[in-house]
């Protein structure tokens, strides 16, 4: 045998440089390595059959007996974009026993789930891209039979309930819903939500309830509970592993006065504040119409405002009107108007706060016990917690003296002040609305030292399949 030692082989021309002859092996020593060929796609083959769970090693193809029972066979932790792994069937068992191929940290076609390979003599080959696709098939047998392992969402964060194979978790202040595993789309990699803003406070004198604060809802289709008419269907949300900061708004403050002659506002009656989950925004309500107002009109928001009954300290000629809800605009819509209030004034009230469901009543001269006069507008119901439950009604208007004070609308509405008693009535002040339904206060009544009630906090519901 001959042998040559050199410390490299070249060509004095052209570009081309043949190492064997026709027919001829070229072979590396063992132990020799090479570099600068680069891989074609094909694996080292390992042909001692694996039968139990390993982890495999990049350029390797492994045979693997699951004739014992499932063999799990990890990729490589850590991957590099270009490495390769194979496995196949070695006993025809994959159909009675599966292969687990487990993704060991990456994706594997651009899902965060383990594959199996469940058809006897299948195989696959597995090539890393990167981290948003991870590992990618691209030489299989019998491809129709690996299949994703179904993967569900895995979260944490507010309070935790079930109902049947959905999770429900509910936020009733600020938090974290963290997400530790996005699943996939064979078991569940969405959430669903319910997220309302904090209710309106209710005006000074005479005044307009509180809006409700905005309502969102997103449902499945199929629906999986009964949701509100405002749910928006396929509305769900695609989670990943990350944390999603939870924004729950609080109710506004009622407007609050010491003078029981001049009427003037020491505090103002303010809005609802928002509440948040991921894209997903709801206004706060829009708050009562009345002194503490530019011109005693209802303010937009989520809802809107009711607006004031009238009184000497605005022009004759100013309009009462009632605040826009559904502000800024969103579809489905995440609330309605409030009630127009009143110039010139008799016996009265202001106008209802608008609710989730239903625009605020406007205000009325005649009203009278049992009247829907002045009404805040009624909430809405949803199941999403697993029970059905109203919530985001409007806040009703506060009346004259002599008058009939306006309800609060159902799902937590506050109602408003009743000044019966002349001259100055009761020292009733307006409801506040219920807390963690984003409901709106009720208006105050005639007399200056009372105050509007205070809007409800909203609230944030996250809802998905778990298993």
């Amino acid at each position: 045998m001959s042998k040559i030692e050199v410390d490299a082989i070249d060509k004095q021309s052209g570009s081309t440089l043949t190492l064997g002859g026709s027919g001829t092996a070229v072979t590396l020593a063992c132990g020799a390595t090479q570099t600068g060929f680069g891989r074609s796609g094909s694996v080292n083959w390992d042909t001692t059959p694996k039968t139990a769970t390993f982890t495999g090693v990049s350029g390797n193809g492994y045979f693997v007996n699951t004739t014992a029972g499932v063999v799990t066979a990890n990729l490589p932790a850590s991957p590099s974009a270009g490495d390769i792994m194979a496995v196949v069937d070695y006993a025809g068992t994959a159909d009675t026993n599966n292969i687990t191929v487990g993704r060991n940290g990456s994706n594997i076609n651009g899902a965060a789930s383990d594959t199996t390979i469940s058809k006897e003599n299948s195989g696959a080959t597995f090539v890393y891209v990167d981290g948003t696709q991870g590992w990618k098939f691209t030489e299989t047998a019998n491809i129709d039979d690996i299949t994703l392992t179904p993967a569900f969402v895995v979260g944490s964060g507010g309070t935790i309930t079930c109902c049947g194979n959905y999770k429900i978790h509910t936020f009733t202040g600020p938090g974290t819903f963290t997400v530790s595993c996005a699943g996939n789309a064979l078991g569940s990699n969405s959430v669903d939500y319910l997220v309302i803003a904090g209710g309106a406070g209710g005006g000074l004198k005479r005044a307009g309830g509180g809006g409700a604060g905005g309502f969102r809802e997103s449902v499945p289709s199929p629906a999986a509970w009964t949701a509100s008419p405002l749910a928006a269907s396929n509305g769900a949300l695609p989670v990943s592993a990350q944390s999603y900061p939870i924004v729950v708004g609080a109710g506004g403050t009622g407007g609050t006065a010491n003078n029981p002659v001049c009427s003037a506002a020491t505090t103002p009656n303010e809005p609802g504040a928002a509440s948040s989950f991921s894209t997903i925004s709801s206004a706060g309500g829009g708050k009562g119409g009345g002194t503490g107002t530019p011109d005693g009109s209802g303010q937009p928001g989520g809802s809107g405002g009711g607006g004031f009954t009238g009184t000497p300290i605005f022009p004759t000629s100013t309009p009462v009107n009632a605040g826009t809800g559904n502000t800024p605009p969103v579809s489905p819509a995440q609330g309605t108007n409030g009630g127009a209030g009143l110039f010139p004034y008799s016996p009265g009230q202001g106008g209802g706060g608008g609710g989730a469901g239903a625009a605020g009543n406007p205000a009325n001269n005649s009203g009278s016990p049992g009247s829907t006069d002045g009404k805040g507008g009624d909430g809405v119901a949803t199941s999403i917690t697993a029970s059905p439950v109203t919530r985001a009604g409007g806040g009703g208007g506060g009346s004259r003296p002599n008058g009939y004070q306006g309800q609060g609308g159902t799902g937590g509405g506050g109602r408003g002040s009743n000044n019966q008693s002349a001259p100055w009535g009761s020292n009733e002040d307006g409801e506040n609305g219920t807390v963690n339904t984003g409901s709106g206060g009720g208006g105050s009544g005639d007399v200056a030292s009372s105050s509007g009630g205070a809007g409800g906090s909203g609230l944030v519901v996250i809802r998905y399949k778990f298993q």
